[in-house]
Parts: structure tokens; C-alpha cells; sequence
């Protein structure tokens, strides 16, 4: 962060300490004194001059009578606090269903195109590179995988972007390369993912909200056969073949992640399915929508 970015930074927070105080009716020695911070320090804050720690802050924002995200985030609107009340009473599994309610009864889905573009999801040797691609040929479609997309996003290498920006780095890396994703391929594309987006919910939820994406599930059993014969042996002993410990890891894996991968649009079973016959099967969840505007297309080129 540059030192401009750092005092605009300063002068927002803050102006946001005085506008909470000022919504509070407090005046600034209240608010030191329930705060347990020093009226000079509050003034060097309001005014954009002190640098504030995290545990400044919380004080702050507990004299306030507010959460210290609520200082840090813009007032939302009224309307919105309502639903984010009601919302915040449900469960997981109702949350999702509410995400995929307001989502079709307000045609923000459709308005999106989500449907023309599909992401598959799911665990490595799911068969999501394999089965995208032919897919994608089906379809008459680009065929991209995430990963080389954020290695384009970035301009170097997956091991790079971990290694210099850790993984809040490479998931920021993710996003923007799902919103450019979603705007370069308005009439179509099927994309592959990593097995662990799911499991950040920020992503996962832009993801949805852009890709109908599609759960291509396998037994761990046949997960871990598969990145055998595709000779990756990260996972194994390299005396012993693939050991129990690997097996025991990837169970837990899909276990965590099961209910994740269950909120995707679709699920393909792929277990003990021959190629042809996940093919078929990918097809058939696919929306048919989609396949129609290919069709459509296709005959306009023929004429």
C-alpha cells in the first residue's frame, strides 16, 4: 500500500468513527470514556492522523454499540438489513435454497447467462479435464481450466502466485478470473475447477452465481485410481503404491467437502460409468437451453 492509499485508508476510518458517533448522539469525551481510549487519540483517529490497532478499534466499536465489521464496512441499506435479519435465522441448507430462490423468482441467474457457461467440480481424477473436454466439443464450445486461467491472471505460475501471495493472494488471483471468465464467454464455455473451491465461500457463491456448475462425484476409491493412471504419485509411498494414510486423507476430504459439492446445480455419478456413458450422462444435466442456442448456432453457420 502506497503512503496515499494508507492516509485515504486513516481519513475513511476516521470519518466513519465520527459518523457512528455522531448516529450514537455521543460526543467524544463519551466516547473515550466508554471506550477506555483517550479523547486526543479519538481526535487523532476522527481526523484521519492515528494509526489504530485492532484492539483500538474493537473498543471503539463496542462503546458504539456495534461490531467492528459494521465500523469497517459501508452502512448497508435498510431493505438489506431486514432480509440479512432473516436470513441470518436459517440454516446452511436453507440459505442455499434461499440463494437459489431469489436467484430464479428475480431472473438474476437468467440475466447472467449462468446457464450458457458450465463449471465442473469435484475432487482430482474425477474425470472433470477428460469429460470437460469432450463436453465442451459436444457443445461447440471453448473448453478452459480455472488453473491456467489464474496463471494468466497473474502472469506466472501456480507455485508462483502461493509462493509470493500465499493463499489469500491466489484466491483473489481466482475471482478476478472468474468475472473475466464470465464476461469473455457470454455464449458459452465449459471450464474445469480445483477441488478446493468449494471450500472458500465467497468464491463458490461467484462461481454459482455465473457457471452452472456440475458435481462430477466419484468413490475415493476410484478418485485415487485414477490419479495413479494418470502417473501422479504425490499422494502415494512410491514403495508401497497408495498407501492407507492417502486413502484416509482423501476420505476426509470428500467428506468435508461432500456437502459443498452437493449445492452444484447437477451431479454426475461417475462411479463404475464407462467414459461414453458420463458423457451421456453430463449431457443430460447440462440445461438444454444451452444445448438449443449451440444448436442454433451451428445452423446458422450452415446456411
Amino acid at each position: 500500500m502506497t503512503d496515499h492509499e494508507s492516509k485515504a485508508t486513516l481519513s475513511e476510518l476516521g470519518a466513519r468513527v465520527r459518523a457512528w458517533r455522531a448516529r450514537r448522539g455521543m460526543t467524544r469525551k463519551q466516547l473515550a470514556a466508554d471506550s477506555g481510549l483517550s479523547e486526543r487519540f479519538l481526535a487523532d483517529v476522527e481526523s484521519g492522523k492515528g494509526n489504530v490497532s485492532i484492539n483500538s478499534l474493537e473498543a471503539a466499536a463496542r462503546a458504539l454499540n456495534i461490531s467492528i465489521l459494521e465500523l469497517l464496512q459501508d452502512a448497508p441499506r435498510p431493505a438489506l438489513v431486514r432480509v440479512q435479519g432473516l436470513l441470518a435465522r436459517l440454516d446452511d441448507g436453507q440459505l442455499d435454497q434461499a440463494y437459489g430462490l431469489l436467484g430464479n423468482s428475480f431472473g438474476l441467474n437468467d440475466a447472467l447467462g449462468r446457464d450458457q457457461r458450465v463449471a465442473l467440480i469435484g475432487l482430482r481424477g474425477a474425470g472433470k479435464s477428460t469429460l470437460g473436454a469432450q463436453l465442451a466439443e459436444e457443445r461447440g464450445v471453448p473448453f478452459i481450466e480455472l488453473d491456467r486461467e489464474i496463471e494468466r491472471e497473474a502472469g506466472t505460475s501456480m507455485n508462483e502466485i502461493l509462493l509470493l501471495h500465499g493463499q489469500a493472494g491466489y484466491r483473489r488471483y481466482e475471482r478476478r478470473a472468474l468475472f473475466r471468465i464470465a464476461e469473455e464467454y457470454p455464449d458459452g464455455v465449459v471450464m474445469t475447477t480445483g477441488g478446493s473451491i468449494v471450500s472458500e465461500r465467497e468464491t463458490f457463491d461467484l462461481l454459482q452465481s455465473r457457471f452452472y456448475c456440475v458435481w462430477l462425484k466419484a468413490s475415493p476409491e476410484e478418485h485415487m485410481a485414477r490419479v495413479v493412471a494418470q502417473g501422479d504419485m504425490r499422494p502415494f509411498d512410491s514403495t508401497r503404491g497408495a498407501s492407507q494414510e492417502a486413502m484416509d486423507d482423501l476420505r476426509r476430504i470428500l467428506a468435508s467437502r461432500e456437502a459443498l459439492y452437493a449445492r452444484a446445480d447437477a451431479v454426475v455419478d461417475t462411479a463404475a460409468r464407462s467414459l461414453r456413458q458420463s458423457l451421456k450422462d453430463l449431457e443430460r444435466a447440462v440445461p438444454q437451453l444451452a444445448v438449443q442456442a449451440q444448436v442454433e448456432r451451428a445452423q446458422t453457420i450452415h446456411k
